[in-house]
């Protein structure tokens, strides 16, 4: 038989990754600004944040996307109303689909948002550079990368930008990803409603006994979602809930650890410096004194 080989078109193509950063700031963080000949992407994962592009100021809230283009200027300024968190990616494309993106204030969906925690893991996975020093310039490869993982970061980037030309252009997009099962999608519901349960009881000391009985969910059922869905058991996913929520708020640098600790429902201060090292490598103090460091420019690698 004949066959003949299809050579497939790309619409965009990556040719080079500059910085690669999730930014945990603290709330009166300012970047003063630049400008340079690639492309660049700020995303807001948690709180607000002041962005200026060229002469034009404009806060962009959770779930919100900016895109820079080449040579145009840009800063970063902290609101005060919280303490950001934010995915910042640069790369050079020179694809002219890439127009599309010129000007682009958006807002990205579930899907995106996974594409861009894929990117994270993966950039762990290849780069010994911290992912958080806003001063860095060079990202630096690991001597042994996870196998794959960098060309996994540029597959993940152009699906995440294909896909959101897509459903700004076309509308809403269902072929780029396998029909849901009832079951999965009743999973996925039970843990969105699951989580928000939790994020109402950060104050709290809640069992997997009181969640149950709370949600109306079996505990066996619980656990599996979770394991699946975060790798996690509930109570653990819970703990870095916790915990996410204590960095917000020493950043926003309002309360001490004592009134943090207190806030957040823990027994004592002692057991929430424990908690807090036990999942993030350092104390709260720790914590503090890196993320001054990082909004002051005077950390060091």
């Amino acid at each position: 038989m004949g066959y003949q080989s299809v050579t497939l078109d790309e619409t965009i193509h990556i040719d080079a990754i500059y910085t690669i950063h999730y930014f945990e700031y603290m709330n009166t963080f300012a970047f003063t600004g630049e400008r340079h000949d690639f492309w660049e992407f700020c995303y807001a994962d948690k709180g607000e944040v002041g962005i200026t592009v060229e002469n034009n100021y404009t806060v962009i809230k959770k779930g919100d996307i900016v895109f820079h283009e080449p040579n145009e200027f840009h800063n970063v300024t902290a609101t005060g109303a919280s303490a950001p968190n934010l995915v910042v990616i640069s790369f050079r494309c020179n694809s002219p689909a890439m127009d599309f993106f010129r000007k682009k204030f958006l807002h990205i969906d579930e899907i995106e948002r996974t594409l861009l925690a894929n990117i994270i893991v993966e950039a762990r996975n290849c780069f010994e550079s911290r992912l958080d020093d806003p001063y860095q310039t060079v990202m630096k490869k690991c001597s042994s990368p996870l196998l794959g993982s960098e060309q996994l970061i540029r597959i993940y980037l152009e699906q995440f930008l294909l896909h959101i030309s897509r459903r700004y252009l076309s509308g809403p997009v269902t072929s780029s990803k396998v029909p849901k099962t009832t079951k999965s999608r009743s999973d996925n519901e039970i843990f969105n409603h699951v989580v928000d349960y939790l994020e109402k009881h950060l104050d709290a000391h809640v069992t997997i006994e009181q969640i149950c009985r709370d949600t109306l969910i079996g505990r066996s059922q619980l656990q599996k979602i979770f394991k699946e869905r975060s790798g996690l058991g509930i109570i653990e996913y819970f703990s870095n809930m916790k915990v996410d929520a204590a960095k917000e708020m020493i950043r926003m640098n309002h309360l001490n650890f004592t009134q943090i600790s207190e806030k957040l429902g823990y027994t004592s201060i002692h057991y929430f410096s424990r908690q807090f090292k036990k999942i993030t490598g350092m104390t709260p103090s720790e914590y503090a004194s890196s993320i001054k460091a990082l909004s002051n420019g005077s950390f060091e690698t």
